[in-house]
């Protein structure tokens, strides 16, 4: 999905561009991340890619390269804030979770977790 295709309405494509504040963890050309507002571990971050798709799956799709890096800017903040351990998590669909239809993972660290 394009980025004009998202419409107005979404939540992350407002906090990358800036217009709501967020607690910037990591920032490239591709990727933003961010601390979830409603953490669920020690360390819970957000990563999202800069342009829009829906899920996981439409991520992987269109640009499979975004999708790596999500997961080499996961492993590089569980280094910096954990042991390098760390749990990552794509909600695809409503009934999996997900409640933002902007792809995001979910990093999540800084003690052990539960099963």
């Amino acid at each position: 999905m394009s980025d004009s295709e998202h419409g107005d309405g979404c939540i992350f494509c407002k906090i990358i561009a800036g217009d709501i504040p967020s607690q910037r963890v990591y920032e490239d050309e591709s990727v933003y991340a961010f601390k979830d507002a409603n953490p669920k571990a020690k360390i819970h971050v957000l990563i999202v890619p800069r342009r829009h798709y829906a899920n996981v799956a439409e991520l992987a799709k269109a640009d499979p390269r975004t999708l790596a890096h999500i997961v080499e800017v996961a492993q590089s903040i569980a280094d910096q804030e954990f042991h390098g351990a760390y749990r990552l998590i794509f909600n695809s669909g409503e009934d999996a979770g997900q409640s933002v239809f902007h792809v995001h993972a979910h990093v999540m660290t800084g003690e052990v977790l539960p099963e």
